[in-house]
């Protein structure tokens, strides 16, 4: 474990570097307010501020730091937007979102349940009280509950899912990696009245989203 001095020498390190990149006041803000360590396991906590993805079992991961900026800013949330986050993972990033929408509404969807129970516990012990975790292995999203003024996704599909951008409202906008299993683009979709208007984000590595309109289980 490495010494408390240094974790804290790294979080400043990284904020001061995700400010350089990003730019966007609110999004950091809202970075710095959730304890990263707390989404990690205890062995890698050490890690917990270095700008890399780590392993949260399960073979999934908590999202690079810069991605995670990176994706909530596109979102261009202002604070009572309702928000679907498909892929639960660690709970981190719905945390970032909570922070971001004090207002508003995070509901975020889990195909494992393990995954999605700690993440519950977690978000629960931190105050993220506007967050809401389903479980859910059948269905892409949540179509009952939207539409939803943003979703992000934290998982790469091959191609951009038509079941997540029926439940985007007319504004909406979804971030979510699109390509093969081994490298994606980072996407982000407008939803207006003449049809989705498409932007491309830059390349990410994700790992696969798998469930309907997206990858088969292996």
């Amino acid at each position: 474990m490495a010494p408390k001095g240094s974790i804290e020498r790294d979080r400043r390190d990284l904020f001061r570097s995700l400010r350089r990149k990003i730019g966007d006041e609110r999004v950091i803000a809202g970075m710095e307010r959730v304890p990263r360590e707390a989404f990690v396991p205890s062995e890698s906590r050490y890690l917990a501020y270095k700008d890399i993805a780590l392993s949260i079992g399960q073979e999934q991961t908590i999202s690079q730091p810069y991605i995670v900026a990176l994706m909530t800013s596109c979102l261009g949330l202002q604070g009572s937007e309702r928000v679907l986050e498909v892929g639960t993972g660690s709970g981190y990033q719905a945390a970032v979102l909570s922070h971001l929408v004090p207002r508003g509404h995070v509901l975020t969807v889990e195909r494992i349940p393990a995954l999605a129970e700690r993440a519950r516990v977690e978000l629960l012990r931190l105050g993220c009280d506007n967050v809401e975790v389903r479980v859910d292995r059948h269905v892409l999203g949540c179509p009952d509950r939207g539409p939803f003024d943003a979703i992000i996704v934290t998982a790469a599909a091959p191609a951009l899912p038509y079941t997540l951008m029926d439940q985007m409202a007319t504004g909406g906008r979804m971030v979510i990696p699109v390509g093969t299993r081994l490298q994606q683009e980072l996407v982000r979709v407008l939803r207006t009245d003449e049809g989705p208007s498409v932007s491309l984000l830059g390349p990410c590595r994700f790992v696969p989203l798998i469930g309907p309109d997206a990858w088969p289980e292996e």
